[in-house]
């Protein structure tokens, strides 16, 4: 039996996308699609959960010194 081997779609328009060897552009099919995406980031389509942070508190998260991983 042989296995069908199927590629990944693009999240924006379903279309079947080239692997990233192939596509500049992967995980998206398109540089149209990206920038659709990245329109949908800027416009807050899309959420990261969790609770609004306070001026105070980004502006000490920015002042912190980072620690070396």
């Amino acid at each position: 039996m042989s296995e069908k081997k199927t590629r990944p779609h693009c999240p924006i328009c379903r279309a079947e996308v080239e692997l990233l060897d192939q596509n500049k552009d992967f995980p998206f099919c398109s540089e149209r699609c990206k920038s659709k995406d990245l329109g949908k980031w800027f416009g807050g389509a899309y959420l990261v959960p969790g609770r609004a942070a306070s001026p105070e508190e980004i502006v000490e998260e920015v002042r912190r010194p980072r620690q070396n991983d």
